[in-house]
């Protein structure tokens, strides 16, 4: 072939672009058509608002004023439990009120009896006399995963049923209480919560409750505290049958402080601070046990006593009347002593 020789090419064909009457027109969605927009995240909230809000109240407490007249003292939120009237919600929301209304969803109002509050875990139950209620079910806060979906209903400055969402941020945390003991196995979640959400359910996917809404740290953003399901439906269970709980009480005084290392290497110790006894009641179980002051209490019940929360925990509704043993170490020597914890008094300063 000589270099000015051309090669035949077949020739390119373009497909003509349509005119504007000849294109085809694709429908776009109808705006009206919301189900079908909505993705499995925003589905899932949405059902179980409609599912749960129904059985969330807004609660307001009055107190007698100066005159005499009810005066207006909060509002909270709360839940229905069981058909029969039955309110969860918590301890600080309805503690000291004279006077309780509990608002439903449907816009009744109804006057509350308290049935019992706790508020070392800080919850309450109380109960209205109305028809046709919705329930919630509690779930089992033990399956709980970081990470799943978290659904709080409240009524935040007096909006009913406000729905927030997030995810369980953090499992077994705790928190202390406005009566200073420790409450266990919280739950952490980044579910918006403002005041009025107290008392509150947070929800999982099911529309199961997995915790009541308690607390939220002001200065931070996305750190709020639910106490988990479990424990509520214990405590639940007691405030309906009995009105209180009962908890073990020995009658010291304590601060946590650090064993000396001689002491601990000596006895073999598994934790390198107790409980040092800083008073004792007159007549308590410990006086009657022979605890002095100074003493440093290292086990209680077989049990590692390694702080004041230490041995809050071991005095629970079991340790009442129980025979028991504590240790204590005194100047540097290792005291078991018998004991028998007594059923914990109105007042809550003291283990």
């Amino acid at each position: 072939m000589r270099v000015n020789e051309t090669i035949d090419q077949a020739p390119v064909e373009f497909t003509p672009v349509l005119s504007a009457d000849e294109q085809v027109n694709i429908p776009a969605p109808s705006i009206n058509d919301d189900d079908a927009l909505l993705d499995s995240y925003s589905t899932t909230v949405t059902g179980v608002a409609e599912k749960v809000s129904d059985a969330v109240v807004n609660i307001r407490i009055s107190r007698k004023g100066p005159r005499g007249a009810n005066v207006p003292a909060g509002t909270g939120s709360g839940f229905v439990v069981a058909p029969d009237g039955f309110v969860l919600t918590n301890s600080h929301v309805v503690h000291d009120a004279d006077h309780i209304d509990v608002t439903l969803a449907d816009g009744r109002v109804y006057p509350a009896q308290l049935i019992g509050e706790d508020p070392h875990s800080d919850l309450a139950v109380v109960r209205i006399n109305a028809p046709a209620l919705t329930h919630v079910r509690l779930g089992d806060s033990k399956s709980i995963k970081v990470g799943q979906i978290a659904i709080a209903i409240g009524s935040p400055y007096g909006f009913q049923q406000s729905v927030t969402a997030g995810i369980v941020s953090a499992l077994g945390r705790s928190i202390r209480s406005q009566a200073g003991r420790l409450i266990d196995d919280v739950i952490q979640t980044d579910a918006a919560l403002n005041p009025g959400n107290s008392g509150g359910p947070l929800v999982n996917s099911r529309g199961e409750v997995i915790g009541v809404n308690t607390a939220v740290i002001l200065p931070a953003q996305g750190i709020c505290f639910a106490i988990a399901s479990n424990t509520a439906e214990y405590i639940a269970a007691w405030l309906i049958k009995e009105g209180r709980i009962r908890r073990g009480w020995i009658g010291v005084i304590g601060q946590n402080v650090s064993l000396h290392p001689r002491v601990v290497r000596f006895y073999r110790l598994p934790a390198e601070h107790g409980v040092l006894v800083a008073g004792i009641e007159p007549g308590s179980p410990a006086s009657r046990a022979g605890l002095q002051d100074g003493d440093i209490i290292v086990s209680f019940a077989g049990q590692t006593i390694a702080g004041i929360d230490d041995l809050q925990r071991s005095l629970g509704a079991t340790a009442v009347q129980a025979p028991s043993s504590i240790s204590v170490i005194r100047h540097t020597e290792k005291l078991d002593l018998p004991i028998t914890p007594e059923e914990l008094p109105e007042n809550p300063a003291r283990n």
